[in-house]
């Protein structure tokens, strides 16, 4: 697969409007499955309603939080500033970016123990039963300029490289929320930027 092609073809299929082709299914089938990942509430359907026409009709009685509906919102936004940016390498900055355009106008950002737009202050873990421990708020910006470092000194990064950076990525996770979805918009960016063998 070309990927430098795929990623002209995206960013020019933005610029489009057009239904249907793979900018339309990257960005629908990509902020359902991810925030579904995360406990959102909306169908792959409601999610390409909101997609297209900024609005949905619920299938189902059951209430859907005004932050499933910002976020999902969010994350096509944020899609669309990881094709702005995808040539540009990875920063502290724009992971920072990145948690303020998923988080903007969600009830998180009106709650200062998230610190949305900053790292977190208050201390995380991964799961509820294996549970993994992350870093200390106080090591995070310490353990992300370790992180870049190692990336950025990678002479060819290839997809076990980017599989590596997300893990490391996770084990930090240097926000209140919002670090999974992060996450996975980190390795989609990267993956254009990754060398792939062919045998």
């Amino acid at each position: 697969m070309d990927f430098n092609k795929l990623k002209l073809e995206l960013i020019e299929q933005r610029k489009s409007k057009f239904k249907g082709n793979i900018y339309h299914y990257s960005q629908v089938n990509f902020a359902y499955n991810s925030n579904k990942i995360e406990g959102g509430k909306l169908t792959e359907d409601e999610t390409e309603e909101i997609f297209e026409t900024n609005s949905f009709i619920p299938k189902s009685n059951d209430a859907i939080k005004f932050d499933d509906l910002t976020e999902m919102k969010n994350h096509f936004r944020l899609f669309d500033y990881c094709l702005d940016t995808i040539d540009e390498p990875l920063s502290k900055d724009m992971m920072i970016e990145m948690n303020k355009i998923l988080k903007r106008n969600t009830t998180d950002e009106e709650n200062p123990r998230y610190n949305v737009g900053g790292f977190k202050i208050v201390p995380n873990k991964i799961g509820l039963i294996n549970v993994i421990n992350t870093s200390a708020p106080e090591e995070v910006e310490k353990d992300l300029d370790e992180l870049l470092k190692w990336y950025q000194s990678l002479k060819k990064i290839n997809l076990e490289d980017i599989i590596t950076f997300h893990f490391r990525f996770e084990c930090i996770h240097p926000f209140g929320d919002g670090n999974g979805r992060i996450g996975r918009m980190i390795m989609f960016k990267e993956q254009y930027n990754a060398i792939y063998c062919t045998g």
